[in-house]
């Protein structure tokens, strides 16, 4: 059964070509030049798909969570809790601040990647959630970051100078107050608020309502003239009131809030773009007696998205790559070589199913994903189920595109050519060389056919699982098996910045001539 790995958005918006013979190829093909390369607004997203059947999920590291839904502690709440956590519940103060500091550092490495919000400063109070901060900024540094730390009011407890050595032996700066620019817009990327949690009373005092100030400054500054560094809180917005929030309405207003344990009271007034819960401690005992209503966690995730989902402007998304160049002069002659060489660059870096591939084929507008399962001079092969509707299309126009999109390297290379099915004996290796699980499921699904419910593929599935439990030989279904397509055009791409990117187009020439393929640069 074909496994849906992948869905590249507009791979071809339009394409129906009537069948031809392979002498019209040249004429043919030259109309699927409309499969879009990532400047074009090619939009990726991940599906895993095990190898039985479920339902499609997200990559996201934690799912939305309804604010409604997850409870809000007041101030004497909160303190109860950590007072449990650390008493009956044996959790000490520095088991709480490192998972704290995790949690934070995990929420901004969601949302802000360190290639575009790389410089973090990190302003640390006296207390524990300054404590909170230098763990983050540890946790920063290893996934990438390049921290700094303002904690101007230093602690003499050994957890406090722990942490600063800790820092020191990474060599990550520590700047005091006059070291900082007054206008932090130009220097940072990130702004970590961790100067005051949730016990923190009264008014500000010198230099912490100084640099209050100034995180307020940033969003108060002309956004249309110059951009400024988002500003991440730890817990509280640091100057807020733990229950009533920006009373006042004149103080810190983050980009994101992560709140730790449970949300307080005053993030209900939080009007941020990304709101993220870090709690996976809570112990169910401490759950219960206070009747919290927590969000589950994702996988191993420390941190889980609540509230509302946040407002993005299609229009400004785009993607300024940083790549090697990619020169005629430097490439393989021959495609397949070269091909090679990406595909296990791409393997190398541990890209997730470097061998996933769109295919396109010529008729309707159909995106199918499938599996690369081999590929060398003879061309590149995979295996599905013939009566699918892209094996009907292939039936009646066999011609065909396949697109490998290696994100993480700008990469993306373009194959096509006529495609043929692969003789029987090798399709039936092949199947009998995959895991019984999937060789049942191929038998039970007949792609592309409607069924009355999952409940009818489950049950097939079951029977055929207890008939062939006994080890013997799974047949394999005549509807299914591989194909080869034999390629005539190749287009690498690799992205570069300000949109010039690099394309290399492979043609296949006359079998009489050397050499066989003809390399051309295209404009992006």
């Amino acid at each position: 059964m074909c496994k849906s790995r992948r869905m590249i958005c507009s791979l071809l918006q339009s394409l129906a070509l009537s069948p031809k013979p392979a002498s019209s190829l040249q004429k043919s093909l030259p109309s699927l030049s409309n499969f879009p390369l990532p400047s074009q607004g090619c939009h990726l997203s991940s599906v895993s798909v095990p190898s039985r059947f479920r339902t499609f999920c997200s990559k996201s590291i934690g799912s939305m969570q309804n604010p409604e839904a997850v409870s809000y502690l007041m101030q004497r709440e909160a303190a109860e809790i950590d007072e449990t956590l650390m008493g009956p519940l044996g959790f000490s103060v520095d088991q709480l601040m490192e998972l704290a500091g995790l949690s934070v550092a995990t929420s901004i490495a969601e949302v802000y990647k360190p290639k575009d919000y790389n410089r973090v400063l990190a302003i640390c109070g006296p207390g524990n959630n300054g404590g909170d901060g230098l763990v983050a900024a540890r946790h920063l540094y290893h996934f990438g970051y390049k921290p700094f730390i303002c904690y101007p009011k230093r602690t003499s407890k050994p957890l406090y100078t722990g942490l600063v050595t800790q820092l020191e032996s990474l060599s990550v700066p520590f700047l005091s107050v006059d070291d900082l620019p007054e206008d932090l817009s130009k220097d940072f990327d990130v702004v970590l608020d961790a100067i005051f949690g949730f016990s923190f009373h009264g008014a500000p005092r010198p230099p912490f309502d100084d640099l209050i100030r100034r995180l307020v400054s940033l969003h108060n500054r002309d956004q249309t003239l110059q951009s400024h560094p988002v500003i991440v809180s730890v817990d509280i917005p640091s100057g807020w009131h733990v229950e009533e929030g920006d009373v006042e309405g004149g103080g810190i207003k983050p980009d994101m809030l992560v709140s730790l344990t449970a949300p307080k009271l005053c993030a209900k007034r939080f009007c941020g773009p990304h709101h993220f819960l870090g709690g996976r401690f809570v112990p169910p005992s401490v759950a219960e007696k206070y009747k919290l209503q927590l969000p589950g966690y994702s996988g191993t995730s420390m941190c889980v998205r609540i509230g509302k989902p946040p407002k993005i402007d299609i229009s400004a998304m785009r993607e300024n790559y940083i790549s090697p160049e990619l020169l005629e002069e430097q490439v393989e002659a021959d495609p397949i070589s070269q091909f090679r060489k990406w595909f296990d660059e791409a393997v190398t870096a541990g890209l997730r199913e470097a061998n996933a591939m769109a295919l396109t084929t010529a008729n309707k507008d159909m995106k199918p994903m499938v599996l690369l399962k081999g590929f060398d001079e003879n061309g590149f092969v995979w295996f599905t189920n013939y009566e699918s509707r892209k094996g009907s299309d292939l039936s009646e126009n066999p011609f065909a595109a396949l697109l490998f999109y290696w994100d993480s390297l700008n990469r993306q290379v373009r194959v096509e050519g006529p495609v043929e099915k692969l003789p029987e004996e090798e399709s039936e290796k092949y199947f009998h060389s995959r895991p019984r699980g999937s060789q049942i499921g191929a038998i039970v699904s007949k792609q592309s056919s409607v069924v009355p419910g999952r409940h009818v593929l489950y049950q097939e599935y079951e029977e055929l699982t207890d008939k062939y439990s006994d080890g013997s030989l799974i047949p394999k279904p005549k509807n299914w098996g591989g194909y080869r397509l034999k390629p005539v055009r190749f287009e690498f791409w690799q992205g570069q910045p300000s949109r010039l990117h690099d394309r290399l187009e492979y043609a296949l020439q006359d079998a009489d001539r050397e050499p066989a393929w003809r390399i051309h640069r295209l404009a992006p």
